[in-house]
């Protein structure tokens, strides 16, 4: 599913470079949840953004389903990230403005799908992620954990190969945390979706298939 190669990423300014990744090899396989660890400051949401087409590497390949997505532009980058790849984020990054069934329903949004197939997809993910009866209210009427459902709502709505995940409980409590990671696993176990997960979490990273660790940008397990 998801492929690097001699991956590395040098940040570069007139008078510091930092090397944020250097050698990265690594296979994520179709179904696989892999959990990335490591001290903050090492590379792991750059590497996850690498993943996910939001970076580019200074060197090396990034293949998605076997597509070598390096020498792609950003139109086409952009489209196929839409198709390929749902994201969840720490901070939820919903829009305030729209309630939860609109919030869900802006990736198909922005591949010109229907009203009607859009808002039939969206009310079918909120009923998988428990949310069905909160389609209308909006995320400040909401939960911590509730906001994380209705932004993997958002992630899978698209029916993606692939969810990455940045630290997905880092704003939640133990709860709360538990429960997004209990449907996490329900989408990688029922669905067959592959997750790419960066957690500090050793627990929530023994609960998964595998699990990779960095340290200075460099891959040590």
């Amino acid at each position: 599913m998801i492929k690097l190669t001699n991956l590395e990423k040098i940040y570069r300014t007139k008078e510091i470079e930092t090397v944020a990744l250097e050698n990265v090899n690594l296979e994520v396989q179709k179904g696989e949840f892999l959990s990335i660890m490591g001290p903050s400051g090492c590379g792991k949401s750059t590497l996850l953004n690498i993943m996910g087409l939001l970076d580019s590497p200074t060197s090396g390949m990034v293949e998605i389903n076997g597509v070598n997505t390096v020498n792609m532009n950003d139109k086409e980058l952009a489209a196929f990230r839409n198709k390929q790849l749902g994201f969840v984020f720490q901070s939820f990054h919903l829009i305030n403005s729209l309630n939860v069934l609109d919030n869900v329903e802006l990736p198909l949004l922005y591949r010109k799908v229907s009203a009607s197939e859009r808002r039939k997809a969206a009310e079918a993910v909120l009923e998988k992620v428990g949310l069905s009866h909160r389609m209308r209210h909006f995320p400040t009427q909401l939960s911590g954990g509730q906001c994380q459902r209705v932004a993997i709502a958002r992630a899978i709505v698209g029916n993606p190969y692939i969810i990455l995940a940045d630290e997905p409980t880092g704003n939640l409590d133990s709860k709360m945390g538990i429960e997004v990671m209990e449907l996490l696993h329900q989408l990688n176990k029922e669905d067959g979706r592959t997750i790419v997960m960066v957690t500090h979490n050793e627990q929530q990273a023994q609960q998964t298939s595998r699990t990779i660790r960095f340290f200075d940008g460099r891959q040590v397990q």
